[in-house]
């Protein structure tokens, strides 16, 4: 079964059907290339800073870039884009009353990288979770073409809807090839992978997840974006962070200043809080 791809003014229902039935889409071109430029622009000093992974999994000719949201603007919008946001709120909307950001990460595939494990994304919360809620939506936008030879993203299509003990066999991995600036979307639930790089260059992408508002995320958003910079940026994206409150109570706090509980209004929507520049405790 291949990976379907869809035009990139598609509309949310085509990419929903295409989760629903399959678990993963590619969209073409989704993202311009001032857009693409800036995130590299933006981001390569913090990739080169990075470190390979330490284990098989992690890929130890793997490189992962997190933070993004405090680094980059350009994430920031894609972060924020309208047919990313749309189909993940439609497709958790059963299970929550809001979603939030799980994690931003560049993947840096090297030269001589081997296939990753195969896995769902789903069992990052230890398999607690019961399989018929789903826990996330993930997008992958390549930043550099994904080609067969360096690494595009190995998806078992369908799989969503399989028994946790079923395991794919070679004939059912398909392969996310994509022009850079697409962008692929797969559920928590899909059986998925990096691919191995046997090219001569370095496979980019930029991985960005978004979970229900009840689970922890993966990518602690309030130490890798702390209040201090977390202030400056706009509400609609600070609540996506987790800066707010899930359902009607839920990450609430009591200001150390003054012992006042900030977090909750008298309507029937809960927002958060930021202390004001002056007043941040450093």
């Amino acid at each position: 079964m291949a990976i379907q791809t869809l035009k990139a003014d598609t509309n949310p229902e085509d990419v929903l059907a295409c989760l629903r039935s399959d678990g993963a889409c590619v969209v073409e071109n989704r993202l311009s290339p001032d857009r693409l430029a800036q995130l590299i622009e933006e981001t390569q000093p913090l990739v080169d800073q990075s470190h390979n992974g330490e284990d098989p999994f992690s890929g130890h000719l793997t490189r992962r870039t997190g933070a993004l949201v405090a680094a980059s603007p350009a994430c920031q919008e894609i972060v924020q884009d309208d047919l990313v946001l749309d189909v993940a709120r439609q497709f958790l909307a059963p299970y929550c009353r809001r979603i939030q950001l799980m994690l931003t990460q560049i993947i840096s595939i090297f030269p001589g990288e081997t296939d990753q494990l195969l896995h769902r994304d789903r069992l990052a919360w230890g398999g607690y979770v019961p399989n018929e809620i789903e826990t996330q939506l993930n997008t992958m936008w390549a930043i550099t073409d994904f080609t067969l030879e360096n690494g595009a993203t190995r998806v078992v299509p369908g799989s969503a809807a399989w028994p946790a003990e079923r395991e794919a066999k070679p004939e059912e991995v398909e392969r996310a090839v994509m022009a850079k600036g697409s962008v692929l979307f797969f559920t928590g639930s899909v059986i998925h992978a990096g691919g191995g790089n046997q090219s001569d260059g370095v496979r980019m992408g930029l991985n960005i997840d978004y979970c229900l508002d009840w689970l922890r995320q993966e990518e602690n958003q309030y130490l890798s974006c702390p209040p201090d910079i977390a202030r400056e940026l706009p509400q609609s994206l600070t609540d996506l962070m987790g800066y707010t409150t899930g359902g009607f109570t839920v990450g609430y706090y009591t200001d150390p200043r003054d012992g006042q509980e900030r977090g909750t209004r008298q309507a029937e929507e809960a927002v958060g809080y930021l202390p004001p520049k002056e007043g941040l405790v450093q």
